[in-house]
């Protein structure tokens, strides 16, 4: 067995109260009708990496109503040849916390251990929306790589907004602004040199793969200007833009300009331009990249989320995700909201089905 949950228990979490899963390390398919909670069962597994999970809640937004005690997950988790056990929680809508075999840790030290990937609806429009949304899932990508990559994101972010800061109240001491733009020059080259070898990663897992869903073409863009190349060449950038960022009253250069440009490499066509099964098509095709490419630089593949995913492809694609999913051995949780839509994983997934009560969500096998 690769990386893999083989225990969850799930408590005061969105709809469900409590919930405890027994699980083998085989592909999970979690099916029931719609608001039953299975997506709330795979936002508390992405909850076992570093981040705010797959929707960006806050730790206050994930607890159980009315109640609002707080929340737990706690697992057993197979890694690296080892069995973990794992907690995270909070009371009172404060910061999560993690335990890792009884001791206190560090969301970087959960991300060593565990590394999840995860494709959900929202992500649907990726390719015609803001650049935000594709750093937002670039950066994802890079985490999964390098556990350390929203460490450096967090650091530049909260820099940012204090330069930002002086900027808007038109502050012009060059004193005001050095550490702050020192700050931003390292973790902004780190940021950017992350998004970059994700990047070559994925190439590389696309070129070697034999898989029925298209390749894309990824190139770093900035939406202005160019990305200085070294951290020195970012401070002096950040230097050299404060008369124009005071103008502007926001920093206009660093590694927050970027977007990411996908173009449907068989095709040649730029992945905006594309119809919305192959935008589709493209995002699954670049998860499975990230897996495989994981799988060649970690050891193993990650833990793989697909949200309603089997609803948006043909049973011919949807085969096709099933064989490559069994063929990475990565153990994969999808929801879908019937049986016949995981009919092609037969017995190579271990299928639960979720409903609702007047208690609450409630989880069987």
């Amino acid at each position: 067995m690769g990386l893999a949950l083989t225990e969850l228990t799930v408590s005061h979490f969105r709809s469900h109260k409590l919930a405890r899963l027994a699980l083998d390390g085989r592909p999970v398919a979690l099916h029931g009708p719609n608001g039953a909670g299975k997506t709330n069962i795979l936002e508390a597994v992405s909850l076992f990496s570093p981040g705010r999970g797959m929707r960006r809640a806050s730790a206050a937004e994930m607890t159980r109503r009315p109640e609002a005690l707080g929340w737990k997950l706690s697992g057993v988790l197979q890694a690296q040849g080892q069995s973990y056990e794992i907690e995270t929680w909070s009371e009172g809508g404060a910061a999560r916390q993690v335990r890792i075999d009884g001791k206190a840790a560090s969301q970087i030290d959960l991300g060593k251990l565990a590394r999840v990937v995860w494709l959900i609806p929202s992500m649907d429009r990726l390719w015609i929306e803001g650049a935000e949304g594709r750093r937002r899932f670039l950066d994802r990508i890079a985490l999964s790589f390098d556990p350390t990559h929203a460490e450096a994101s967090l650091t530049y972010e909260k820099s940012m907004r204090e330069r930002n800061r002086l900027l808007k109240e038109q502050v012009r001491d060059a004193h005001w602004y050095a550490a702050l733009e020192g700050q931003m020059a390292e973790t902004g080259y780190r940021i950017h040199a992350a998004r970059l070898a994700a990047l070559d990663c994925l190439r590389a897992a696309q070129e070697r793969a034999e898989t029925a869903f298209p390749s894309a073409d990824l190139e770093l863009v900035q939406t202005e200007g160019a990305m200085p190349e070294t951290a020195d060449d970012l401070r002096e950038a950040l230097a050299e833009s404060r008369f124009r960022d005071l103008a502007a009253g926001r920093t206009l250069v660093g590694p927050h300009r970027s977007d990411v440009y996908g173009v449907f490499a068989a095709k040649g066509v730029p992945a905006r331009d594309c119809s919305t099964g192959e935008q589709k098509a493209l995002l699954v095709s670049l998860i499975l990249s990230n897996a495989r490419a994981l799988a060649e630089t970690v050891g193993a593949p990650p833990i793989v989320l697909l949200d309603e995913v089997a609803a948006h492809l043909d049973a011919g694609r949807r085969a096709a995700l099933y064989d490559e999913i069994c063929a990475l051995g990565a153990q994969a949780w999808m929801t879908g909201t019937g049986p016949e839509l995981f009919a092609e994983l037969g017995d190579r997934a271990q299928t639960l089905v979720v409903t609702e009560s007047d208690k609450g969500s409630v989880v069987t096998a």
